[in-house]
């Protein structure tokens, strides 16, 4: 007979030991980790247990209880997922290209200046892609103050992000011309970030449920694939602090399996999960 998976394994986590972890993941992230997610706690923590020399999850819990910043960030990295691409939801770019910019261009014509949420950037791509498209109508833009906030949870990922550097593959579903325009091959054989994209973007590591060290105003927010992770209260708290920060008809997009039905009634929806904010 062959031994259980259980059995097998080099730590062994509790019910009780899953619970505090997942309450420490609640109360650090916001995030509302499912019974499902089981495997997924145990395949991340184990290896900082292992990197601690720690013999099991209660000492690693007993650690984070201590309240050493150093360690509850690897812990909210190990958590937190990050999967994004480059012109992710294409839709989303064609909309700020055909409809947003040029309506920035005539609201804004007096301030000559436009402000871009990235929330949850990841790896940096979202960002990237954002600069990009406006980067190709800058004619709209010369001579505006134009700056993109991104921010992630994970300190890793917004470092990964700031250097601006992929493989080459990260690439395939992004047009050769675009890619030779705004991106440099390194004598690695990757492709960087231009100058010119890297100076549009302002990369911070930022927890969403802590306090946000800026005041906007916004003319614009992505906000996609991280409320998927919240639970209703904390998308409710997190979609009206960002309604702080955005004036009226400035614009909200989420991710293609969220929606702020019954959670937020300050934004109208007005395309395939492309919000305008009424109120």
């Amino acid at each position: 007979m062959q031994p259980s998976a259980a059995a097998e394994r080099e730590f062994h986590l509790s019910d009780r030991e899953f619970d505090e972890i997942r309450k420490l993941v609640r109360e650090h992230t916001g995030i509302s980790l499912a019974e499902s997610k089981r495997e997924l706690v145990y395949s991340r923590l184990v290896r900082r247990l292992r990197r601690l020399s720690l013999r099991t999850f209660e000492d690693y819990i007993a650690l984070l209880g201590q309240g050493e910043a150093a360690e509850l960030e690897e812990f909210t990295n190990a958590i937190t997922t990050n999967l994004t691409s480059f012109f992710r939801e294409g839709h989303h770019f064609e909309f700020l290209t055909e409809t947003v910019f040029p309506a920035l261009e005539k609201r804004n014509a007096a301030t000559r200046r436009l402000r871009v949420w990235s929330a949850g950037c990841s790896t940096g791509e979202e960002p990237y892609s954002i600069a990009i498209a406006l980067q190709e109508a800058m004619a709209r833009f010369r001579g505006w103050d134009v700056r993109i906030l991104a921010t992630d949870l994970d300190s890793h990922v917004v470092a990964h992000a700031q250097a601006g550097e992929y493989k080459a593959e990260r690439f395939e579903k992004m047009a050769d011309q675009r890619c030779g325009r705004w991106f440099e091959e390194t004598k690695a054989g990757t492709l960087t970030a231009s100058p010119a994209l890297k100076s549009l973007i302002t990369f911070r590591q930022l927890n969403l449920m802590h306090q946000w060290p800026f005041k906007g105003p916004f003319d614009i927010i992505f906000c996609r694939n991280v409320v998927i992770y919240f639970d209703k209260e904390t998308q409710r708290a997190l979609f009206d602090r960002m309604a702080e920060l955005q004036r009226n008809d400035d614009h909200l997009f989420i991710g293609h399996s969220e929606s702020l039905f019954k959670v937020c009634d300050r934004y109208q929806l007005i395309g395939k999960t492309i919000y305008r904010k009424v109120r």
